[in-house]
């Protein structure tokens, strides 16, 4: 079957409105976690020059809401280092992302107007790019504090679609092997150009998806595989005539879930040229964060189970209705689109309801501080 022209930005957008913070309580949980990380770096960084600014950025922001409260926390513990000096913001996305909602975020202009660290500090500029983190976004030397959370395992390309699946932890041979090598080249673009933004003395924390060392990946710790209910979904609609065969296939997602070593294999490889720019691995581990929505719906007495599937389902679909819906033909109105992918998403709640036994998102990251030495 032929490739579907698509561009790979236009089926990784998140929804907009302030949906996607709305409905990823658990993306929050991991900007927590890694918080300490951050607070740390905020001692540990060399300072800018004279008259030069602090600069932070967020990589892959969406509307910046989950990450909010750690931004504010991080510009106090700046303040307390550096009284005087200047702090930029720069939030980056790609160019579809919803900015609107994200500087309305930032200005307070929602339902959750708190940690608005702009109108709470003065010297504080934000700004943002819609730059992909597959390239360099700010000037040479100028990054002191970056982070990424939830968002580089998009990669930048299919390098083939997945004929028998969604997703690559679902593929096999071949194909498996040209989205590892498509990732790893993707993965190496990404930290040459972190270095290049980084001045020496700088910190960089990533928290990326990943396969742990359990095996385990985003929606598939012990339970029911997340990704496989969507392949199984997916195909029973193709099955039915629902869907055509190309558009079954067209749904495969860019994304690339590496490990830990994976991860860190350009910056301990002496040859390699991210090596060679001084990027080197400062601390690196695992976790999981548990599903918030699971924890929820198991520790309350009178949730039913629709009313668990109803609260877990538009967290996968944040983030995952773009694939599907840019899978169908361009043949087909936008009406049409959104009643098959409003089908889909409610077949997978039915599925829930009917039986919640298994069922969750646990997020599985990889949490790594990378520092610029000299």
């Amino acid at each position: 079957m032929s490739e579907m022209k698509k561009s790979t930005a236009s089926t990784v957008a998140m929804k907009g409105g302030g949906y996607y913070s709305e409905s990823t309580r658990g993306a929050k949980d991991v900007i927590d976690k890694a918080s300490p990380l951050l607070f740390a770096a905020v001692d540990q960084i060399s300072a800018p020059p004279e008259g030069r600014p602090v600069q932070i950025a967020d990589m892959g922001a969406a509307d910046g809401g989950t990450s909010k409260e750690t931004v504010y926390n991080l510009v106090s513990k700046l303040r307390e280092r550096w009284p005087d000096r200047q702090i930029v913001v720069t939030y980056t996305d790609l160019p579809s992302n919803d900015y609107s909602q994200l500087f309305k975020n930032m200005a307070g202009m929602t339902d959750t107007p708190e940690f608005t660290y702009a109108k709470d500090f003065d010297g504080v500029f934000v700004h943002g790019s819609g730059t992909s983190f597959h390239q360099q976004i700010l000037p040479n030397e100028s990054l002191n504090i970056g982070f990424s959370a939830t968002a580089m395992h998009w990669i930048s390309d299919r390098p083939c679609m997945i004929e028998n699946h969604v997703h690559m932890v679902g593929a096999e041979g071949e194909t498996r092997k040209k989205f590892a090598d498509h990732a790893a080249i993707d993965w190496e673009r990404i930290l040459l150009a972190r270095a290049a933004e980084m001045p020496v003395g700088s910190r960089f924390v990533f928290m990326n998806f990943c396969i742990d060392e359990e095996g385990r990946y985003l929606g598939n710790t012990g339970g029911v595989n997340m990704f496989s209910t969507f392949h199984d979904l997916w195909r029973s609609m193709r099955d039915k005539g629902t869907i055509t065969a190309q558009e079954y296939v067209n749904a495969t997602f860019p994304q690339f879930y590496r490990t830990e070593a994976e991860f860190a294999a350009p910056m301990n490889d002496e040859n390699s040229p991210v090596y060679k720019t001084g990027l080197r691995v400062n601390s690196s581990f695992t976790g999981v964060v548990g599903c918030p929505y699971r924890h929820t719906f198991d520790n309350s007495s009178d949730m039913s189970a629709r009313d668990y599937a109803t609260s877990l389902i538009p967290t996968m679909r944040s983030w995952s209705e773009t694939v599907f819906k840019t899978a169908l033909s361009d043949d087909r109105t936008d009406e049409e689109k959104a009643d098959l992918v409003d089908a889909f998403y409610q077949s997978y709640e039915d599925l829930v309801a009917e039986n919640p036994d298994g069922h969750a998102m646990d997020y599985v990251h990889c949490y790594m501080t990378v520092e610029k030495v000299g």
